[in-house]
């Protein structure tokens, strides 16, 4: 039996480094701030580790607020209840709905914590190597050339599914870079998503997006900014490419808006990121609810490092879905933790003949 009184929180920074300037349609990034928290047993020892991982600009998360909250967890009113999946998720309720990052750091350190095993969250079957994850190759924006190479890379690796970041660039030359990839394989060897991430503006997005249309695009991500949802209802009601809601869900909760946005918008596709709609409980609701409506969706990574990957790829592994996920991005980093994920042929995996880098001493070299 383990008693929270037994269990301490304790939040630790780290500065991931990208193996190459990265860009967005929000500028290069070139490092990203993450934060861990290790939930220890000092009776046992055991340790659960959670990874809070915002990025500026996007997440609404105030990091300032997230030591006040550690107090909070390690000294209010759970003392001395025993740790099991409904006090989990009593915790994460409390935590408030402005701090997505931090809800899913907490929930999935704890949940390591009672599962009782060295980085076991969700799924045995994908620790013991038995299933693999259908993932799409992510584009970084970039000169023509830089993205070119880029796609070859990730064709010669066996993928079937490319998600490429526009909006950026010239829209001439991102459609360029389109027609090069279409002159090459076509929609049934190769499927390609573009994410704009909010960079058209209303007025211009349904003419770009016909436009796009022509390199048969399986669907585009967020093409205009979020909060637009009478424009965003039109675009997904003419748009010759299925659209996706990314940004749109932030802040969204899904008990009380989540029917509301699915039926007012009728997106074609939802993409789920656990670090921004609150951890991995209130993406299930989504999922739920996606289901229900018969709306489409995939999961989503959000430039987390191994720690928050691996937590997110076994909780894909147990809604088996089909679907390429995006959970590609374990390998962009110079400093990642030492991992069993490996992606091959377009795929992200668990070897269990391979080790975890030791968390102490990953956090001690940075």
């Amino acid at each position: 039996m383990i008693f929270l009184s037994m269990i301490t929180l304790t939040l630790h920074p780290y500065r991931l480094h990208f193996n190459f300037p990265a860009g967005t349609s929000r500028g290069i990034l070139e490092y990203k701030d993450t934060w861990f928290i290790k939930a220890l047993n000092t009776n046992t020892l055991q340790v659960g580790i959670g990874e809070c991982g915002p990025i500026p600009g996007l997440s609404p998360d105030d990091i300032q607020q997230y030591f006040g909250w550690m107090d909070i967890i390690n000294n209010n009113q759970f003392i001395n209840k025993t740790i099991n999946q409904t006090l989990i998720q009593e915790i994460i309720e409390q935590l408030p709905f402005s701090l997505p990052a931090l809800k899913f750091g907490v929930e999935t350190a704890l949940t390591e914590l009672l599962r009782g095993k060295e980085r076991l969250l969700y799924s045995e079957e994908f620790m013991s190597g038995s299933h693999t994850i259908p993932i799409n190759g992510l584009i970084w924006m970039g000169d023509p050339d830089f993205m070119i190479k880029q796609i070859t890379e990730k064709m010669d690796q066996g993928y079937t599914c490319l998600k490429l970041k526009i909006g950026a660039n010239d829209f001439r030359q991102e459609c360029t870079i389109l027609k090069s990839i279409r002159s090459e394989f076509n929609g049934a060897d190769l499927s390609v998503r573009l994410d704009a991430n909010g960079a058209f503006s209303p007025d211009e997005a349904l003419q770009k997006i016909v436009q796009l249309a022509k390199y048969d695009i399986h669907s585009i991500e967020q093409p205009i900014q979020p909060g637009q949802w009478e424009q965003m209802t039109e675009l997904c009601s003419n748009s010759p490419i299925p659209i996706a809601l990314d940004e749109e869900l932030i802040g969204i909760d899904p008990k009380k808006q989540g029917n509301e946005i699915i039926n007012r918008i009728k997106p074609q596709y939802l993409i789920f990121k656990p670090s921004l709609l609150g951890g991995i409980s209130i993406t299930q609701q989504w999922i739920r609810l996606a289901n229900e409506h018969g709306a489409s969706w995939w999961l989503t990574s959000m430039l987390e490092s191994n720690i928050g990957l691996n937590a997110i790829a076994q909780f894909a592994a147990t809604t088996h879905a089909n679907r390429p996920q995006g959970l590609g991005t374990g390998q962009i980093y110079r400093n990642n933790i030492a991992s069993p994920l490996f992606i091959d042929q377009g795929k992200i995996g668990y070897d269990p003949t391979k080790k975890w880098g030791d968390f102490d001493a990953f956090l001690a070299v940075e």
